[in-house]
């Protein structure tokens, strides 16, 4: 049963660029992991500060894997995080 995660970001004003490229940077690498399935940043047209991010696992033990992971701790949690207004998250499992 594949595992989605659903996630919004809102950049603080004026670091959009910086999240921008933290997002490309932290997709090429999580697309890597076996557990993942599909990872793709997506950024608002109309609001560049707006980012959605969706991910979707073989199953909950893969994103559990993701978010142990080197580049997930220094582009999330280190670079990523101190630049965000907002963060959400949304999981879903397929039916």
């Amino acid at each position: 049963m594949s595992y989605v995660l659903a996630v919004t970001w809102i950049a603080k004003p004026g670091h959009e660029a910086e999240v921008k490229e933290i997002l490309q940077t932290l997709g090429e690498a999580s697309r890597q992991e076996p557990g993942v399935i599909n990872y793709t940043a997506h950024v608002d047209p109309d609001d560049p500060r707006q980012f959605f991010i969706y991910e979707m696992y073989h199953d909950a033990s893969g994103l559990e894997a993701h978010q142990q992971t080197a580049h997930f701790k220094e582009y999330v949690l280190e670079k990523a995080i101190p630049l965000l207004e907002t963060r959400e998250r949304r999981s879903f499992v397929a039916l």
